[in-house]
């Protein structure tokens, strides 16, 4: 066992948020270490080339949602380059009797789309003028069938949750899930007028024009983003492979102990947790069993993705962002994305990169299966889905995510609360990590950047 050794702040978890928070404090001076029980940093969130096929293992897209993720690109530049996804690309599509079609993208297109039923697109026309709900705890599905009608459900939000989420809109909670179209009717009256008023604010403020929503991602992929970060932190203050994390409240500042190549203590002014939810009974051993089954009650989507590389693409065009599946098709995958298409150096010229998501909420036992299962399952898929008998990709790598999502359900309130009841209780001990605050890698950015800027604000 070593001698303790003396920190400022210590995180826990190598992964987007952790690697954010560590970046902005290191920058103002802070003596910091970032914890990662992997033997790598960045979650699952890495970078492979493959014979001219650039894929990822994680998320392959993000969306400048946050003014806050234009700054960080900005914060790394010129070492890390965003960028944005092809405009003539952007098209989504979603699956209905067997055959693409285009997500409305407009009113007319809205109302003129095979997806919706003559009845809803009435409806769709009519959503500014209905009440608004008075249950904080309508479900995606409610609040949509109710505002939206059941097509829209079926073949817009439905499909739309499941590749965010890869959940179930009748267990997600509107409130929690998707909050800032919450905001649009809790604070608007309607998804329509929060929309326009929303784009109306956004053009008389500068910061808040750079959150375009724009899919993105950075150049080469996230693998050099995470680089950078880890760079600019300083390798000697991460450690992998640090196993058995433990947590202990000791005069008034922290002992943080792990075992690497020997057992280490630390001691920290401020620990800041970023990861799973289903982590923190392990890592914070002090906390009373009561507390912490709210703390750790999240439910998280199992996930299974798979990269299929093409050298030639000789199948129908894929001028797309990708096709997203409605539970209403039962079908064994959730999407795929059309990633060459609209990020440039993802294949081989004439060739194709395509993304394949599978298992979730309502198919975790896609987990179980053996990679020749799934990839059997998939590529049969595939071919009925595109149309393409003859599609056989040059090459297919798997990845399995057993702990992909959280689910924002109704559990999420137990969980905020006990996250703010033990901050409150444990001022310097902060819980972050996407069990709160959002899923998408503009909220994770975000949360970080405002933990960070809070301690640094307190240290002033």
């Amino acid at each position: 066992m070593n001698n303790k050794t003396s920190k400022k702040g210590i995180i826990v978890g190598a992964g987007l948020t952790g690697l954010t928070i560590a970046f902005y404090l290191k920058k103002a001076g802070w003596n910091i270490l970032v914890l990662e029980k992997d033997g790598k940093i960045g979650g699952a969130m890495k970078t492979f080339y493959e014979n001219g096929f650039v894929f990822e293992s994680g998320a392959n897209t993000g969306t400048l949602g946050t003014p806050e993720t234009a700054e960080l690109f900005d914060e790394l530049a010129p070492h890390v380059k965003l960028e944005i996804a092809n405009s003539k690309a952007k098209k989504r599509l979603i699956l209905k009797n067997g055959k693409f079609h285009a997500l409305p993208a407009g009113l007319f297109s809205a109302i003129t789309t095979p997806l919706f039923t003559l009845y809803d697109k009435f409806r769709i026309l009519g959503e500014p003028f209905r009440k608004k709900g008075t249950d904080p705890y309508e479900t995606v599905a409610q609040i949509t069938r109710r505002r939206m009608g059941r097509s829209f459900l079926d073949y817009a939000m439905d499909p739309f949750v499941s590749g965010i989420y890869a959940g179930d809109p009748e267990k997600l909670v509107f409130r929690f899930a998707l909050p800032k179209m919450w905001a649009f009717e809790d604070r608007f009256g309607s998804f329509v007028k929060g929309g326009i008023i929303r784009n109306r604010e956004m053009k008389n403020d500068e910061r808040l024009k750079r959150a375009t929503r724009e899919v993105m991602s950075s150049y080469g992929g996230f693998g050099n983003l995470i680089d950078c970060l880890a760079k600019r932190i300083g390798c000697e203050n991460i450690l992998c492979n640090a196993s058995n994390i433990q947590i202990h409240p000791i005069n008034n500042k922290w002992e943080v102990s792990f075992n690497q190549t020997d057992k280490f203590i630390y001691q920290a002014n401020y620990v800041i947790t970023t990861i799973g939810s289903h982590a923190l009974p392990q890592l914070l051993p002090f906390i009373p069993r009561e507390q912490m089954q709210n703390l750790n009650n999240a439910r998280y989507a199992k996930m299974v993705q798979l990269s299929l590389g093409f050298k030639e693409w000789k199948g129908p065009p894929i001028l797309a962002f990708g096709g997203l599946i409605p539970s209403k098709e039962n079908r064994k995958i959730l999407g795929v994305l059309f990633s060459s298409s609209f990020f440039k150096d993802r294949a081989p010229k004439n060739g194709a990169l395509l993304i394949v998501y599978t298992g979730g909420i309502r198919h975790p036992e896609v987990m179980s299966l053996s990679d020749d299962e799934v990839k059997q399952t998939v590529l049969h898929e595939l071919r009925q889905i595109l149309q393409f008998p003859e599609l056989e990709p040059d090459i297919i790598k798997i990845f399995r995510h057993p702990y992909a999502i959280p689910q924002y359900e109704r559990s999420t309130e137990e969980r905020l609360k006990a996250v703010d009841d033990v901050q409150k209780q444990y001022p310097n001990l902060i819980i972050g990590g996407n069990l709160r605050d959002g899923i998408g890698m503009a909220d994770r950015i975000k949360q970080a950047r405002a933990i960070a800027d809070k301690l640094i604000a307190e240290n002033l």
